[in-house]
């Protein structure tokens, strides 16, 4: 498997905890709060420096997962993959919310081989056949990732919101589709469906690249695993958080390392 500049920084995008790196992983939806009888939404996905504009590279959509209200799996259409973005639409058929979500589960490897740095990002079974059985310094980690945004049609729904016990993932206190400015969101991250107590969180609003400070607002979770945001103005945030720990279940990882961002939209009062 060849491993390119580009999926090597993919791959770091899922690896590294995000606030601590340039390159930020999100989806786009056009809309998140729709209404009337035949109703679309398009999502952008992509890995940048500023949100939400596409100057790095897109997100991979081969572990797009689209729940829709019902609890049961809705289809992406349209799906392309360009230079800087890859974007699909979704048609939604249902009322209620739509959780779309990109899923990462795999491995990331490095090793020394002829006195060359060598990586590879994939699953356990192809790690077994890639890595060769003479290398050295091996370093193995194991990765879960969850990039995620909620759209809502009419009223809002908690369906899609149950968490699924593995990894790192949002449980809304407030509902991600009812986020106003000047009012207050409290959310809860669980780690493989447990209180995810201590962890750090950022929340940024887009627009980087409009204005000289990045607007990030840096709080922690309770022992609950609960954190609550003031929002400050109407517009689109993206919400980050990263744990590491020695949890894995691959035999070979000594370290795993789990990622979580989501995009919610702050509407005006």
């Amino acid at each position: 498997m060849k491993f390119s500049i580009k999926w090597a920084a993919v791959a770091l995008a899922f690896c590294l905890p995000l606030s601590a790196q340039a390159h930020r992983t999100w989806l786009l939806p056009s809309a998140t709060v729709l209404s009337g009888n035949d109703p679309w939404v398009t999502v952008d996905a992509a890995v940048s420096n500023d949100l939400f504009y596409f100057e790095h590279f897109p997100l991979q959509l081969r572990n797009l997962q689209i729940t829709a209200p019902d609890g049961k799996p809705a289809q992406a259409e349209n799906q392309s993959t360009g230079r800087y973005r890859s974007t699909f639409d979704v048609h939604l058929t249902q009322p209620g919310t739509y959780r779309i979500a990109v899923l990462n589960d795999g491995v990331f490897a490095s090793w020394k081989q002829d006195g060359k740095t060598r990586r590879m990002r994939g699953t356990p079974e192809t790690l077994a056949k890639e890595v060769p059985a003479d290398a050295q310094d091996l370093q193995i980690t194991q990765m879960n990732g969850r990039v995620e945004t909620f759209v809502t049609v009419g009223k809002p729904t908690d369906t899609v919101l149950k968490p699924v016990g593995q990894g790192l993932e949002l449980s809304p206190v407030t509902h991600p589709n009812d986020l106003f400015a000047e009012d207050t969101g409290t959310f809860r991250f669980l780690l493989d469906g447990q209180p995810a107590a201590n962890i750090d969180v950022s929340v940024v609003p887009g627009g980087i690249r409009y204005r000289d400070q990045l607007g990030e607002i840096k709080t922690r979770t309770d022992a609950d695993g609960k954190f609550s945001v003031k929002w400050p103005a109407p517009g689109m945030y993206w919400i980050e958080a990263a744990v590491r720990d020695a949890k894995t279940s691959v035999p070979q990882a000594k370290e795993r390392r789990a990622t979580y961002a989501a995009t919610v939209e702050v509407l005006p009062q």
